[in-house]
């Protein structure tokens, strides 16, 4: 019974991160073919879920370096994001870097960097076709302001995963 209760309490808790270069550039990702979930959908630049014991922000962390070879510092800029999936949170974080990415074939099956304001064009216009979970979190993004340099930062007052 008790680990019934930790799963479930560590899928209810997720993250995406979207990846800007100095300039407001977009590290869009397509999902690699392996992945358990939407392989080969093209995606904002990572989404996943904390190891138990894990706070979120060092799961963003490390899952930009395993998966993307960046090494960066998430910021959490949607903290009451709620997921696409019923009853998940899904903590929404931005990072900065102008250094290129050297992503894990098995997680990312490829990569582009494009204009956020472009990209939010694009999306809500429907020319786009991605992951279930990023127009929803586009939308809200959106509403933090044009520039993603200046949404502000939220406080990471979230408990590690269980």
């Amino acid at each position: 019974m008790r680990q019934s209760s930790h799963k479930q309490a560590t899928a209810r808790l997720a993250f995406s991160c979207y990846v800007f270069t100095s300039d407001a550039r977009l590290l869009l990702t397509m999902r690699g073919q392996t992945m358990k979930t939407w392989p080969g959908v093209w995606s904002n630049s990572c989404h996943g879920h904390p190891e138990p014991g894990e706070s979120t922000s060092d799961a963003v962390a490390r899952a930009l370096r395993e998966e993307l070879g960046l090494v960066v510092v998430p910021e959490l800029v949607l903290p009451g994001y709620r997921g696409v999936t019923a009853g998940e949170r899904c903590l929404v974080y931005r990072a900065v870097t102008d250094d290129p990415p050297h992503p894990d074939p098995a997680a990312v099956g490829d990569f582009e960097w494009v204009g956020w304001a472009d990209f939010v064009y694009a999306l809500v216009a429907g020319d786009l076709t991605m992951a279930p979970w990023c127009g929803p979190e586009v939308a809200e993004l959106g509403a933090l302001g044009e520039n993603p340099a200046r949404w502000p930062v939220a406080d990471e007052a979230v408990p590690p995963a269980a």
